[in-house]
């Protein structure tokens, strides 16, 4: 029936691609994760009226995480081939797009964490600065906990955008299900192909987003 289907799919490929795209997009979460929340950590608390309360330290973070912002993707994967290239040795294949992936991302899940912060209670830090709490206590301890419902479903969405960067990457070398889809089904005129990574493309989402909710759901303590 499959075989009907989808009569150009040779499912060795369509396993290896679908490995790449998880890697990619595990790594990439992971990296974006820790870099994201230092970067929104900064934002948070160099602002006005917050612990490290400092203008043009602010200034310079947030004009970082603007441009980047602002810098589509596939733009993003050319500008960083030497960078790529010099910390990984290649510029093709999985491992390759894991620098544009979590630089790319990174700065959208600062923002993010910022806003995340932002909505933590007032009452609740100043009563820890008022117990002469440390500002590692009060990062750990109170900004990072109240937030991390907030914090979860920040990662989860961009975890999505990740995938579709992913695909993006896949179209010049990076290898995984967009890489499938191009050089063997569009290329081809093989759209059964392209189907297929389709499909699997959209179940990866189904899953990081199920695991994102269930995940949030649980840490919310409301």
């Amino acid at each position: 029936m499959l075989s009907n289907l989808f009569p150009n799919v040779r499912m060795e490929e369509l396993w290896t691609a679908t490995e790449e795209t998880l890697y990619m997009t595990g790594i990439s979460v992971l990296g974006t994760l820790i870099f994201g929340i230092i970067l929104g950590l900064l934002l948070f608390l160099t602002d006005r009226g917050n612990i490290w309360e400092n203008k043009a330290t602010n200034f310079v973070i947030a004009t970082v995480v603007n441009v980047f912002r602002a810098i589509p993707f596939i733009i993003l994967i050319f500008l960083l081939f030497p960078f790529t290239d010099f910390i990984m040795g290649t510029i093709r294949g999985p491992k390759a797009a894991l620098p544009a992936l979590i630089i790319g991302a990174s700065p959208f899940y600062a923002r993010m964490v910022e806003i995340a912060l932002k909505e933590v209670d007032k009452g609740v830090l100043e009563a820890a600065k008022a117990m002469g709490a440390k500002t590692s206590h009060v990062i750990m301890k109170v900004l990072l906990p109240e937030s991390m419902p907030a914090l979860i479903s920040g990662i989860t969405v961009t975890a999505i955008s990740l995938i579709s960067f992913t695909a993006m990457a896949g179209a010049i070398g990076a290898g995984g299900l967009g890489d499938l889809a191009y050089r063997k089904g569009f290329q081809r005129w093989d759209f059964d192909v392209v189907f297929a990574c389709t499909i699997l493309i959209v179940f990866i989402v189904f899953i990081f987003q199920f695991i994102g909710d269930f995940t949030s759901r649980k840490m919310d303590k409301r």
